[in-house]
């Protein structure tokens, strides 16, 4: 009796483990054996699209990052304070499509119900973020380029913040109403049609035309400086709407004449990956390059001062006229009175040293003839102690001197021992 128990065991058992074995999915090549079914897309060397996609959307997400460090770091050496007021908004852009190169995974790997409720709430959310950020930019740019002065940094971001809760609210309804039913019970949120996921999309291509159509305004603005804020936001956003319509067509109507369902996948995940590009390369670069540049106001007074220095020199040229008119007033009020009226050298000592009266020298008296006698006598010289009295007893004059001199040695050739007369008894005019 045993022997027919083990016979019928032993062959119950293979059949019974037959069907587990066929449903185990053999890994394709280039996929380790110890990795789930749900990943094989991002490993399959048959399926080129998913490694490709993997490879941008790593290189995009660490480009963002990495984009982000610079914008925040670049903040403390922005010049212009209108610009500075920007970084805010354009972090939150960035947060919007770091979060698009990933969500680009999750449309690589394998349908479940964790993948398949994160993609329809967050593509939609992540592409309202940006497109809400742009429309934020395009109107501040309104106002910048009419008046030179926008909207404020915490007013700009909450525009683009209340703009993209917009879509999250819409996103997140219409996630509760097709999951959770009433009547039944919950559904698979994978077996949802293509045309419902692009109605849901609706209102972030409101966002999209929105932000396309406030920027052209900008263009006729007075100061045309900010124009090539507002060319970047154009290029971006044009792109962006050849982007979702050529992805519309080929979701709607394109993969199911060519590829089937099969191609859905592959289709949203090219548009995360194109769009989000774009949003780096004409948007975020060129905007975060621009931020510490200065203004055309700063960029005027470096040119005209080009070096600071603490000298006399730029203190003057940073003055106005005004204000060196009156340091030059203040610096002729303290100079003596004495000093603006013209000084005889044969006036009286009024306290000033006299250095412009006229005395020969010892060189010009030798050239004139011999001189005998005390040098004092023949030639006084004018001292700071003597005091004058009226401007007649003024200092002894070069002419009277030297015939003073001459007198005194004829005198003294023909023998006669006179004494010189004093020139200072001769009458002056």
């Amino acid at each position: 009796m045993a022997a027919p128990w083990f016979l019928l065991m032993s062959v119950w058992l293979p059949l019974s483990l037959a069907p587990v074995c066929q449903a185990q999915e053999a890994p394709p090549s280039g996929c380790g054996t110890d990795l789930a079914s749900l990943y094989y897309n991002l490993c399959d060397l048959s399926a080129a699209w998913g490694i490709v996609l993997e490879a941008l959307a790593s290189f995009g997400a660490v480009t963002s990052f990495v984009l982000t460090i610079i914008l925040v770091a670049s903040l403390p050496f922005a010049q212009d304070p209108r610009k500075k007021s920007l970084v805010g908004t354009q972090a939150f852009f960035l947060l919007g499509t770091f979060g698009l190169f990933g969500l680009t995974f999750d449309f690589i790997v394998k349908r479940d119900f964790s993948t398949c409720a994160s993609r329809r709430f967050l593509f939609g959310v992540l592409f309202g973020i940006c497109f809400s950020c742009l429309v934020a930019h395009a109107l501040t740019l309104n106002f910048l380029a009419r008046r030179n002065h926008g909207l404020q940094g915490w007013v700009t971001f909450g525009v683009a913040l209340l703009l993209a809760l917009v879509e999250v609210i819409i996103n997140a309804e219409w996630l509760l109403i097709t999951l959770v039913r009433s009547n039944g019970p919950s559904q698979d949120p994978c077996t949802v049609a293509n045309e419902d996921f692009v109605m849901a999309l609706i209102f972030v291509m409101f966002l999209l035309l929105a932000a396309f159509a406030t920027a052209w305004p900008a263009l006729c603005g007075r100061y045309k400086h900010w124009r090539k804020h507002v060319v970047f936001i154009l290029l971006t956003t044009s792109l962006s709407m050849i982007i979702w319509v050529v992805w519309i067509i080929m979701y709607l109507y394109g993969n199911q004449q060519r590829g089937g369902p099969a191609w859905d996948d592959p289709t949203l995940a090219i548009v995360l990956v194109a769009n989000a590009c774009v949003f780096v390369f004409f948007y975020i670069i060129p905007e975060v390059s621009h931020v510490t540049r200065p203004g055309p106001e700063q960029a005027y007074e470096d040119d005209m001062y080009p070096t600071r220095g603490v000298g006399y020199e730029t203190i003057l040229k940073e003055q106005k006229s005004q204000s060196m008119f009156v340091e030059n007033k203040a610096f002729s009020m303290d100079e003596p009175a004495s000093a603006k009226k013209p000084v005889s050298p044969y006036s009286g000592y009024n306290g000033q040293l006299v250095t412009s009266v006229f005395q020969p020298t010892e060189m010009a008296l030798m050239h004139k003839g011999p001189s005998e006698g005390n040098y004092n006598v023949i030639l006084p010289r004018a001292s700071a102690n003597s005091q004058m009295t009226s401007s007649t007893n003024s200092t002894l004059r070069a002419e009277d001197a030297y015939a003073a001199q001459s007198w005194h040695a004829a005198a003294q050739k023909d023998g006669k021992g006179v004494q010189a007369p004093s020139p200072y008894s001769k009458s002056r005019w």
